[in-house]
């Protein structure tokens, strides 16, 4: 019989808040230059290729004003002024894109697109094929009609 383990600690990193490479806000005193990556894209930019400037400090950090922040949970912060619109996709990655998600909403068995993307990769079809029910009309969209004219 094996020895019983121990677990092993993983060192926290304490950095005091001086000595932080980036200057840090907390969430009530942040400048009104400074916006997350979310906030840019709300308002259609994107940091267009600059370093962060500083960094928005987590909720629990803004008990221990002593210390710099190192959680996950911080968010970066960029500067409104250097920020770039947000790039428009081509009609041929629109295309790709909507072919992408036909795909993914598309089932093998029955050929009926779906409002959402099916379970294909564990049951490999839709709901209704998988249980072996005729699915409601307003989960999937309805085919266009096939005309079959005779001129």
């Amino acid at each position: 019989m094996a020895g019983k383990r121990s677990k092993r600690r993983r060192e926290k990193k304490r950095v005091p808040r001086i000595d932080a490479t980036l200057p840090e806000f907390d969430r009530t005193a942040v400048p009104e230059n400074l916006l997350t990556r979310r906030q840019l894209r709300d308002q259609g930019l994107s940091p267009g290729g600059q370093d962060p400037v500083a960094v928005l400090r987590c909720k629990y950090c803004s008990y221990r004003p002593d210390q710099s922040c190192n959680h996950p949970t911080r968010a970066w912060l960029w500067r409104r002024d250097l920020a770039k619109p947000k790039r428009v996709p081509t009609l041929a990655q629109e295309w790709a894109l909507g072919r992408a998600m036909a795909a993914r909403q598309t089932c093998p068995l029955c050929l009926r697109r779906y409002f959402v993307c099916l379970p294909l990769r564990t049951k490999g079809s839709c709901d209704a094929c998988f249980e072996g029910y005729e699915p409601s009309p307003d989960t999937y969209i309805t085919p266009p009609a096939k005309h079959l004219l005779a001129a």
